[in-house]
């Protein structure tokens, strides 16, 4: 089922998120609610605070042709990055039609437990290093724009702002 996404500024975008004790038959159901959600966007990554749930849960697929490759965490974190960087424009569903450069590590090491509970590891590398980061960030309650100056950071929000009224109007 498709999930309304929150639009920032939405204080439940800035909360850090909880901990995944067990991976239940809700959980994984709300992951496939979220990769849903996520493809019909249409985005690359989606984490469980960006539809109002505060859990340590994120969703990706960083495949643009050929075959999906859905990717379901629960409680993901970065063991290790490189010290390369990337620069990537970045957008956020939670902040449409907008768009800056952010500078990352290049590579990551995650961790994660799967769908079963099953602990995983997986080194990224490219768009899917970039993706992952931002997704994890959210479980953290920060947005790609924390990483701007604070003009530009203002700027996008107040336009979010505008976006957010108007659609709320219809």
């Amino acid at each position: 089922m498709i999930k309304p996404i929150l639009i920032h500024p939405d204080p439940r975008l800035k909360k850090l998120c909880a901990p995944v004790d067990d991976v239940s038959d809700e959980l994984r159901a709300l992951s496939q609610d979220m990769l849903a959600t996520m493809y019909d966007a249409p985005g690359i990554g989606l984490a469980a605070p960006q539809i109002g749930v505060l859990e340590r849960l994120i969703v990706m697929d960083c495949v643009k042709e050929g075959d999906p490759e859905p990717t379901i965490m629960f409680n993901p974190e970065v063991l290790a990055a490189s010290d390369d960087t990337n620069v990537y424009e970045e957008g956020c569903l939670s902040i449409p039609e907008q768009f800056a450069e952010v500078t990352r590590p290049a590579s990551v090491r995650v961790g994660w437990l799967d769908e079963n509970g099953n602990p995983q590891e997986k080194d990224f590398d490219g768009l899917w290093a970039t993706c992952v980061q931002h997704e994890i960030d959210h479980l953290n309650g920060k947005l790609f724009i924390d990483y701007l100056g604070p003009m530009k950071r203002q700027m996008m929000t107040r336009k979010s702002q505008k976006m957010k009224r108007e659609r709320t109007r219809g």
